[in-house]
């Protein structure tokens, strides 16, 4: 059994971890800031980072709506990657 979280030391590889969240949080956040610069893909890709890596539940909220705004902005991109339903006759 393992020491549970809050008593446990983080190890060498936690700490890589997180390290690694926080860089590509930083990224992803200089993407979104500059949204004008930048390909709608990187904007999605950076958006999916924060929706799970925002540290305030505002920026992972504007991060969802952000990607909400781009699937509005080419909406023939959602019915492309959607599976085919099998009641189409």
């Amino acid at each position: 059994m393992s020491i549970p979280l809050p008593f446990r030391k983080p190890s060498a590889r936690d700490r890589a971890r997180q390290e690694w969240i926080d860089d590509r949080r930083r990224e992803a956040r200089i993407v979104v800031a500059d949204v004008v610069n930048h390909s709608d893909h990187l904007i999605r890709l950076a958006c999916n980072v924060l929706v799970q890596h925002g540290e305030t539940p505002e920026e992972r909220e504007d991060a969802r709506i952000l990607l909400v705004v781009l699937d509005a902005k080419s909406p023939g991109r959602v019915e492309r990657h959607r599976p085919e339903r099998e009641d189409h006759k």
